[in-house]
């Protein structure tokens, strides 16, 4: 997308929920310097960032993990089962394995360290408004591996995968097409990438995107990302 098409949409609604005030108004600075971007408001606590979130309806909302009388996690929970329009950019120093997974299992559409770039930042809150959803690679191994951990396969009967439409009717095999394209989702690449590097055009990938996700009973591309390790075929 263009500058100039940036500027002919809304500005992307953006709450930042952070409970220290320096990191706080140092976001909204830099957001607010971009002209597709606005800062409705800022959150010092989850309790604050749950009620924003429910009186304002922001399109995006950066939200800290650690913070007083409501941490990130259970925010984020409530956010997004009550505000399904609201993407939550989870921004924080904790990486650790169980605090990552507790996040995308509570509603997280992204989430990004503190020591991200600023560009990074920005494009990450733009990939959000045109409905996808980012985990760096860093953070894609740790879902990956805490999910192995959660649900390994059946010692029993190690070539079986476990969504072959014969253990589960309800889901329909991929085609070979689509298991690539849910492979490059899995390693964090957009739908511009995934197009560059299949040669095909954006369009069709999201068209590619939502069949993925009709079949495998998913509601994001995190949800895909995780679900592609149980979907992968043994070579």
């Amino acid at each position: 997308m263009t500058p100039g098409e940036r500027i002919n949409q809304p500005a992307i609604r953006i709450v930042i929920a952070e409970d220290q005030a320096l990191v706080r108004r140092g976001a909204a600075l830099l957001l607010s310097m971009e002209p597709d971007m606005e800062v409705v408001c800022q959150a010092r606590n989850g309790v604050e960032a749950v009620e924003l979130a429910r009186l304002l309806q922001p399109d995006v909302i950066l939200m800290d993990l650690h913070m007083p009388l409501k941490g990130g996690v259970a925010a984020t929970r409530e956010i997004t089962r009550a505000h399904p329009a609201t993407q939550v950019l989870v921004l924080t120093t904790l990486n650790d394995d169980e605090t990552v997974f507790e996040a995308v299992r509570a509603g997280a559409h992204a989430y990004l360290l503190k020591d991200a770039d600023e560009d990074e930042l920005l494009e990450t809150i733009r990939a959000l408004r045109r409905g996808e959803s980012r985990l760096t690679p860093q953070i894609a191994r740790k879902v990956m591996d805490q999910f192995r951990r959660l649900a390994p396969l059946p010692q029993s009967a190690p070539q079986e995968d476990p969504l072959q439409p014969g253990d589960n009717p309800k889901t329909e095999p991929l085609s070979d097409k689509e298991e690539k394209v849910l492979q490059l989702i899995a390693e964090g690449m957009t739908n511009r990438q995934i197009a560059n590097a299949l040669f095909l055009a954006e369009g069709t990938v999201k068209n590619y995107v939502s069949r993925i996700m009709e079949k495998l009973h998913a509601n994001t591309r995190t949800e895909l990302a995780i679900l592609s390790r149980r979907q992968a075929r043994p070579d």
